[in-house]
């Protein structure tokens, strides 16, 4: 395996940036549109999953890297919940949902395996 010198090459980077890309996206249009506190939200857990990782990854200890990427799971976690809402609230159609649970659901398991890879090298 070729070492990484990038947050860029990074999977769970990848996969939170994608998912980033469609809260934007699908955040647009529809009722949650016009709400401007949760959508504001929602974005900024969003885009918190992908810049952690980035902020993780350019620390100088694996110990202080672990605290940006357990940071980026928080913020996975919280929008999840929110999807749960969006859910109860008919704020997004039934197929985002799937979708954005799908998306924030690999970065989150992504961004897992290399807390758990970090853990294994420290031997915790």
């Amino acid at each position: 395996m070729s070492r990484i010198t990038r947050f860029e090459d990074l999977d769970c980077w990848k996969a939170a940036r994608i998912f980033a890309k469609n809260v934007f996206l699908l955040s647009q249009s529809g009722p949650l549109a016009n709400d401007w506190d949760t959508r504001g939200q929602f974005r900024r857990a969003a885009v918190s999953v992908m810049n952690n990782i980035a902020e993780g990854f350019g620390r100088f200890s694996d110990r202080d890297s672990l605290r940006f990427y357990d940071t980026a799971r928080a913020s996975g976690n919280e929008v999840k919940s929110m999807l749960y809402l969006f859910e109860d609230i008919n704020y997004l159609s039934p197929q985002n949902l799937i979708q954005l649970h799908k998306e924030v659901d690999d970065a989150l398991y992504l961004t897992g395996g290399l807390i758990r890879y970090i853990q294994k090298k420290l031997g915790e």
